[in-house]
């Protein structure tokens, strides 16, 4: 909403200067935007009057012309403007003027005729945008030798606000004076608004088929108007500071009404209008060329005006060209109508249009303002066109009409929400000076929304209200109190993003997978899975609910090595689900998946591709992260999924956690994968179970290492021997590991060679030899009697 400021103060006039008053404005919940002055600085140019006129004796497209401008004596200018006539009135920058743009006005001699001035146009002193065609004619009653910039008063400024879409009653003067005047307590001065006398009884029919999104509708035949009058220059300026052009005077009379009280208006053209009006809904395929041109086919659903030939215009939106006033019309028809918001709302961008009146009528207009609009915008138009008005013809349905909105403000809720308790009769005080009728009760007050208040409807509007009139600036400032502990840090806890950013560390991304996958995939690698089948499924290959990531894992697999992406690492946390509903269990699993190249391609990269002990390493990576290494276990096994020679169930505290395995090939193949394919998926609550770690005092005598190399059955697996190892070490055992595995010359067949190390320390002595050898010897006899395993010579 654009409006000068001038123009506000004829309504109300707080003593506030420009800025002062767009800050009040913008604190009371209307935003300014902009404050811009009206035209460009200039000064030196009066009111003056053409006196003479005659061709220039050596330039065909200039006049030299004498003009009385309050000086005196006539002075001489050389004029150019193909509009410049005798007897009329214009602005006229003496010598030493200075325009916009800083162009200063000096004596001059054009083609050997003296110029000591120049007449101006709008675009010269900054009026248009655009170049004008000629100068800018003046009333004839303007004073000659007048201050021209005090006399338009363009000491003035445009204020542009902000409006949210509950504000529609803001979109007008009216409106902003009413804001204005409540924010001061000041009475606003609104234009004597009376019923015009109608003076012949013909009408033009109106019929409504749509009473609930048209409840009122309000018409009036004025015949014999001239449409080629003169828009005042007053009602001009006032529009061009609103930001709206002048077009002809029945149009300027409507786009002022509507800037001035808020309401819409349209005029047809009588001698294009047959047999009524009707207010309808569109037909399925009819057509609208629109005032802007556009040709449109109207949607079902779109409120039209229409006559028995067709529709007229879009309601609330835009006019049709065939119907719209021209430059032959002589008797009008003037609209004036409520249109319920819902039924415009949209209406406008569905068609790629947006107008002052759409605006409006989406975010709500007065719905009794509409017999006000139509007598003040007939007054206006009599005096500017002449022509006889008739009776007012009114369709309305009140059933449809807004209702009186009553609304119940609790005084302990008022002051709950705005920390601060008013005086009674300060609250009472502001809603009635909105405009709305009050009782006062024990509880508050109950109000009654005025008409063009429509978006107060609950209490905590009422209580915006009072807010915003009280001044927020007034309101107390309290911060909140909140008691802000730290959060504890379960040390024993593994979070799930430390693990995401461990894998992403070791060179995986994260995928998302659907929760459902298709049921061939989840066949063909978990043939025995009872996992439940949606019965409404987005789509037949996500029909079942997945009971492993490996699904999901595999399809994203298939996606990247489809799109040239030959190494690729992965991993997914999320559920999983196994069994029927009525008995089913959701884990959450964190799976991985790796093919192709170990190392990234560069120049000193080998090929190898990955393979099961790399993927075991990186899962190992997660499993030291909960502090205890020592309570998991891999075990040969076999999975439908997975390789039986390169495949292991993954064991925490010996219970079954998960799984890591190559692909088996015959799974591959039905699946047309080309590349060895390792994956892993382990249950969540097992990685993020952790332990906390404790302090052990570092021992200050000496170490004591033996290494023991075994020979073993080829199939025996390492651990088995650990595992022996260390029930037999005793408690000063401090490590043990693996540095060694050897099969070929030396070795019998079917045998290898398994070499540890062993270290011990006792934390407040030094370990003597015969204890080592005591430990060693019981190590030696438990790994012969339990495992067959012979010391290597």
């Amino acid at each position: 909403m654009k409006f000068s400021e001038q123009w506000l103060r004829e309504w109300v006039s707080p003593q506030l200067d420009t800025q002062a008053l767009a800050d009040q404005i913008t604190m009371a919940g209307l935003e300014v935007d902009a404050v811009d002055p009206v035209a460009a600085a200039f000064d030196g140019v009066v009111v003056a009057e053409v006196l003479e006129k005659i061709q220039h004796p050596d330039a065909d497209k200039l006049n030299v012309c004498r003009v009385e401008d309050g000086s005196g004596e006539p002075v001489q200018v050389v004029c150019g403007a193909p509009n410049v006539a005798v007897g009329q009135k214009v602005p006229f920058a003496r010598v030493g003027a200075v325009l916009p743009g800083d162009f200063k006005i000096r004596k001059a001699t054009l083609r050997g005729q003296e110029s000591r001035g120049m007449i101006c146009s709008a675009s010269e002193l900054g009026l248009e945008e655009e170049t004008s065609p000629g100068i800018l004619e003046l009333p004839a009653d303007a004073p000659v030798g007048e201050d021209f910039r005090g006399w338009m008063g363009l000491s003035d400024h445009t204020i542009e606000v902000d409006l949210t879409p509950n504000r529609g009653d803001c979109l007008s003067l009216k409106g902003m004076a009413r804001e204005v005047g409540v924010l001061n307590r000041l009475t606003v001065t609104c234009p004597d608004v009376q019923p015009v006398a109608a003076t012949h009884d013909e009408i033009f029919p109106v019929r409504v088929e749509d009473a609930e999104h048209c409840p009122r509708y309000i018409g009036r035949l004025i015949k014999g108007v001239d449409v080629t009058a003169e828009t005042p220059l007053w009602m001009v300026e006032r529009l061009r500071r609103s930001g709206i052009r002048s077009i002809d005077p029945v149009v300027d009379v409507t786009n002022y009404v509507m800037l001035e009280l808020g309401q819409p208006l349209h005029a047809f053209d009588l001698a294009n209008l047959h047999g009524a009006v009707v207010v309808r809904l569109a037909r399925v395929g009819e057509q609208l060329v629109l005032l802007d041109g556009q040709k449109v086919t109207l949607t079902d659903g779109t409120l039209v005006i229409a006559d028995e030939r067709g529709p007229l215009a879009i309601a609330g939106v835009m006019g049709g060209e065939h119907s719209g006033v021209g430059a032959e019309t002589r008797d009008i028809f003037l609209e004036s109508a409520f249109f319920a918001p819902l039924a415009i709302a949209g209406q406008a961008r569905g068609y790629g249009l947006h107008t002052d009146a759409s605006h409006r009528f989406e975010r709500g207009v007065d719905a009794e303002l509409a017999r006000e609009a139509a007598e003040r915008a007939t007054g206006l138009l009599l005096q500017i066109t002449g022509g006889e008005p008739g009776p007012l013809v009114e369709v309305a349905s009140h059933e449809y009409l807004p209702a009186e909105q009553r609304v119940h403000l609790r005084a302990t809720r008022l002051e709950q929400a705005l920390g601060k308790a008013l005086p009674a009769e300060e609250v009472t005080e502001i809603l009635q000076r909105l405009g709305m009728a009050v009782d006062v009760d024990d509880q508050g007050w109950r109000a009654v929304a005025p008409s063009w208040r429509f978006d107060i409807v609950i209490e905590e509007d009422l209580i915006e209200e009072v807010a915003r009139i009280h001044g927020y600036n007034r309101l107390p400032v309290r911060r909140p109190q909140a008691r802000l502990e730290l959060r504890p840090d379960h040390e024993a806890h593994t979070p799930l993003g430390r693990l995401r950013r461990q894998m992403v560390a070791r060179g995986f991304y994260e995928a998302v997978t659907y929760s459902f996958v298709a049921p061939e995939l989840q066949g063909a690698l978990l043939p025995e899975a009872v996992s439940p089948v949606l019965a409404n499924p987005i789509s037949a290959d996500l029909s079942v609910m997945r009971a492993s990531l490996f699904p999901g894992l595999v399809r994203a697999l298939e996606h990247n090595l489809n799109r040239q992406q030959t190494r690729v690492r992965l991993f997914e946390t999320g559920l999983v689900f196994r069994g029927e509903l009525d008995d089913l269990q959701q884990l959450p699993m964190l799976g991985a998946l790796v093919c192709g190249s170990r190392e990234p391609e560069g120049w000193s990269a080998n090929r190898e591709t990955v393979d099961f002990f790399d993927l075991k390493g990186d899962l190992e990576s997660l499993l030291a992260m909960g502090g205890e290494p020592d309570v998991w276990r891999f075990e040969p096994a076999e999975h439908p999924a997975l390789h039986p020679g390169q495949c292991a169930r993954i064991l925490h505290r010996g219970e079954e956690a998960g799984w890591i395995g190559t692909l088996h090939p015959a799974v591959r193949a039905r699946l047309g994968l080309k590349l060895d394919v390792v994956l892993f998926e382990v249950r969540l609550d097992t990685l993020t179970h952790g332990h906390v770690p404790a302090f052990t005092p570092l021992s200050r005598f000496p170490e004591v290492r033996r290494d023991l190399a075994f020979l073993v059955d080829e199939h025996l697996p390492v651990q088995a021997l650990l595992d022996t190892l260390r029930g037999q070490a005793g408690e000063w055992l401090t490590e043990s590991h693996l540095f060694d595995v050897y099969q070929g010359k030396g070795v019998p067949e079917g045998r290898k060679s398994v070499a540890l190390g062993l270290t011990w320390q006792h934390p407040s002595r030094t370990l003597n030899d015969e204890e080592i050898n005591q430990l060693v010897d019981a190590i030696i006899t438990e790994s012969r009697q339990h495992l067959g395993a012979e010391l290597r010579g």
